[in-house]
C-alpha cells in the first residue's frame, strides 16, 4: 500500500539537497518551516531503533502525515534501518485497511492519541492495536482514561517526548506492565537539564546542532530521567498564585472522562488572569446540556483546589484543533476571549 504524500516525501529523501523542509504544529502559535539536515534524521531513526529493539526486517506502519515530522521520520527509520513499510492513508482509524484486508500486525506502529483511542472502540482493530510489539504514541497529552485503556496491553507501549526542532521524540517513557512511569527516559545520546525558569533543556548534538531550551516546565530524577508539568505558556497567574492549565484538565478529565475540554484563561481587573474552562458540545452551539453543565460545574467546585477552579464555564460545538490533533492552545485563547468581551 502506498499513498501520494509517501510517494513525494520518498523523492524529496532522494534528492541531492542534504536537508528536508518540515513544519512546526502549531500548537501554541503559528505553523513555522525549518529545515532539517538529513543526517540528523538518520541518527535520530538509529537512535529510536536501537531504544527499541527494532531489526532489520521488522514492519513499520505509516499511518500519519509526511507533512509532519512525525510521519516523515517513520519512514526515515524504515529506510535507515532496514525495516519494511507499510503504507495507509492516514485517518483515525489507522487500523482499519490492515483488519478489512486480513493483514497481520505490524511490529512497530506511531500514532497520535485520538487515533489510539478511536481503534480502541472497534474489536478487531483493538485486537490487532494489543498485537504490535512497538507501540509509540506522541503528537498530544495522553489522558488517565486512555493511560487506564492501554496499562494491561501484552506488548510494549509508549508516550513520546519530543518536538519538531529535535526530530521527533528524544525521550519516552513506558504506559503498560511493571515498567509503567510517569518519567521519561531519553534516548542514547540525549542529556537534559533544568533552565533558570524551570523549564526543560536539552542537548541532543546527533539531532540538534544546538542545546535547545523548551518551554515545558520539567522535574529531574537523580538518574537522568524527567517528567513534564506542562508548557510555561500554559502558566496562569490568578489572583497571584500559578496555576498549570494541563494540571486542571488533567484532574477534570479524571472526574469527567466523556467530555472533551480545554482550560485557558482571560484578562481580569480583579485576579489578573481568570480562569476559564471550555468544553465541548457537539451540534449545539448555545451550549451543553443542563446535566453536563451540572457537571462540570461540580466538579469544578467541589474537586479542584479553589485556585484552580473555573470562573467561567463556556460550551462550544468544537474545541480547537491543530492539523496534527493537538489542543491549539492561540486558538482556545481566542475563543474564551470572545466569550467575555
Amino acid at each position: 500500500m502506498a499513498n501520494a504524500q509517501y510517494q513525494r516525501f520518498l523523492d524529496e529523501w532522494n534528492n541531492a539537497d542534504r536537508r528536508v523542509l518540515v513544519r512546526t504544529s502549531g500548537s501554541t502559535g503559528t505553523p513555522k518551516e525549518m529545515w532539517a539536515e538529513k543526517r540528523r534524521m538518520e541518527a535520530s531513526a538509529r537512535a529510536t531503533c536501537q531504544f527499541l529493539g527494532l531489526h532489520e526486517g521488522d514492519s513499520a506502519l505509516l499511518c500519519m502525515s509526511t507533512d509532519y515530522i512525525a510521519g516523515k521520520m517513520m519512514v526515515v527509520r524504515a529506510l535507515t534501518c532496514g525495516l519494511q513499510i507499510v503504507c495507509v492513508e492516514p485517518s483515525g482509524h489507522p487500523l482499519q485497511t490492515l483488519v478489512r484486508d486480513g493483514l497481520p500486525a505490524p511490529t512497530f506502529a506511531a500514532m497520535v492519541p485520538m487515533q489510539v483511542w478511536n481503534t480502541l472502540q472497534v474489536p478487531a482493530e483493538e485486537q490487532l492495536l494489543r498485537d504490535i510489539r512497538q507501540l509509540i504514541i506522541g503528537g498530544g497529552a495522553i489522558d488517565a482514561r486512555l493511560s487506564a485503556a492501554l496499562h494491561a496491553f501484552p506488548h510494549a507501549v509508549w508516550s513520546t517526548y519530543g518536538m519538531t526542532e529535535t526530530l521527533s521524540h528524544i525521550a519516552m517513557r513506558r504506559l503498560n506492565g511493571p515498567e509503567a512511569s510517569t518519567w521519561y527516559t531519553p534516548l542514547p545520546g540525549v542529556g537534559v537539564a533544568l533552565s533558570d525558569m524551570g523549564t526543560l533543556v536539552i542537548d541532543a548534538p546527533h539531532v540538534c546542532p544546538e542545546r535547545l531550551v523548551t518551554n515545558d516546565l520539567a522535574e529531574l530524577s537523580g538518574d537522568g530521567r524527567f517528567r513534564i508539568l506542562g508548557r510555561r505558556d500554559n502558566v496562569i497567574v490568578t489572583g497571584g498564585v500559578k496555576v498549570q492549565a494541563e494540571e486542571i484538565e488533567a484532574r477534570l478529565r479524571q472526574r469527567l472522562p466523556a467530555l472533551s475540554l480545554a482550560v485557558t484563561s482571560v484578562p481580569d481587573e480583579k485576579f489578573g488572569e481568570r480562569i476559564v474552562l471550555l468544553v465541548e458540545s457537539k451540534g449545539n452551539e448555545k451550549g451543553g446540556s443542563q446535566d453536563q453543565c451540572h457537571q462540570v460545574l461540580h466538579s469544578a467546585t467541589d474537586e479542584l483546589p479553589k485556585y484552580w477552579q473555573p470562573k467561567s464555564i463556556f460550551f462550544v460545538p468544537h474545541l480547537p484543533l491543530t492539523e496534527t490533533g493537538k489542543t491549539d492552545r492561540a486558538a482556545v485563547r481566542r475563543l474564551a476571549q470572545s466569550f467575555t468581551r
